[in-house]
């Protein structure tokens, strides 16, 4: 007795390509499946209160008005844009604005990294741990108390007046008159900073391969020029890619600090697009207004963020994407 066996017909299956796109994806997302699981809070957090909330960005193109909601109110395109570019106030904004951003990205940006270098130059680990408890500690500090701690110290009354009494130095409210208001702002904003910022420095350095330190001591260099030749390249991209970060946010300065610290006196070299922001938005409740120069601010920062990139990328191997 024989037994018919019946084979099955059909095309071959096609042959997986372990190279692919798909394969090497769905791979990795089988092996480090808890790991991506830990990422799924980051991103809902990030989807929820950032890209939502971009659902709101029509009202700058409308008159909105709470009682008729985003989608009744009347729609006036460009009008508030126009409004905004026409105003009285926009050059000063505008002005103020780039000159405390220019100011800081001149003097703030290389402090952070001037004192990194200074702490790995120190051979002494006592001294160098005393150094940056000082440096770290005002991050730790509220910009709230550090305000008041500037109003309390340059008030007319206060201790830096008093200090410079002894000398013979006549009393001056600093936080009254305009033309102190960039230093005082720009200046306190690198004593708060300056330590935090350069732990990454601190971070960098220490991954920079000791072997070209010895290299560059048996050639005859001195320590200077090893932080010429060895340090600053070793840390260069860390430099260029916070450099791009920081160039991202040109136009968003210390908006907070600056509504703790200036007052009507000081509107001409104070007042920026942020704080303008909080009086027509919060004050005036004057939303479509405040959400379209919300609007043209962020525009800026992502034009200057893109086009930074596209300069490092070109200029060096250093880039973001």
């Amino acid at each position: 007795m024989s037994v018919m066996l019946k084979k099955q017909s059909g095309p071959p299956k096609p042959a997986v390509d372990k190279n692919s796109f798909k394969y090497r994806s769905l791979r990795d997302l089988r092996i480090n499946k808890y790991v991506y699981l830990m990422l799924v809070p980051v991103i809902a957090y990030y989807v929820i209160f950032y890209y939502v909330p971009m659902y709101g960005l029509q009202i700058a193109f409308k008159d909105y008005s709470p009682g008729l909601g985003m989608w009744n109110s009347e729609w006036v395109g460009f009008r508030h844009f126009e409004s905004f570019f026409d105003s009285y106030y926009f050059w000063r904004l505008l002005r103020n604005t780039l000159l405390l951003s220019l100011y800081e990205l001149l003097f703030g940006f290389p402090a952070s990294i001037i004192l990194a270098l200074l702490l790995n130059e120190l051979r002494s680990n006592v001294l160098k741990r005393f150094v940056q408890t000082v440096t770290y500690m005002p991050h730790f500090i509220s910009i709230v108390v550090i305000s008041g701690m500037l109003v309390d110290f340059l008030a007319r009354d206060g201790l830096i007046n008093n200090v410079l009494g002894l000398f013979g130095v006549e009393p001056v409210a600093y936080l009254g008159e305009s033309s102190w208001f960039r230093t005082i702002f720009i200046s306190s904003n690198i004593w708060q900073s300056v330590g935090w910022g350069s732990i990454i420095y601190l971070s960098a350095m220490s991954g920079i391969d000791p072997s070209l330190y010895e290299a560059s001591r048996v050639d005859g260099a001195s320590r200077w020029k090893q932080m010429l030749h060895v340090t600053l390249p070793g840390i260069m991209p860390t430099v260029v890619i916070l450099l791009i970060l920081q160039i991202g946010s040109f136009m968003t300065v210390g908006t907070d600090k600056i509504l703790l610290l200036y007052n009507s006196t000081t509107y001409e070299t104070a007042d920026v697009i942020g704080t303008f922001v909080y009086r027509k938005g919060i004050l005036e409740s004057d939303f479509s207004y405040s959400a379209a120069v919300g609007l043209f601010n962020s525009i800026i920062n992502f034009a200057l963020l893109v086009l930074a990139n596209a300069i490092s990328r070109r200029t060096s191997d250093n880039k973001l994407w």
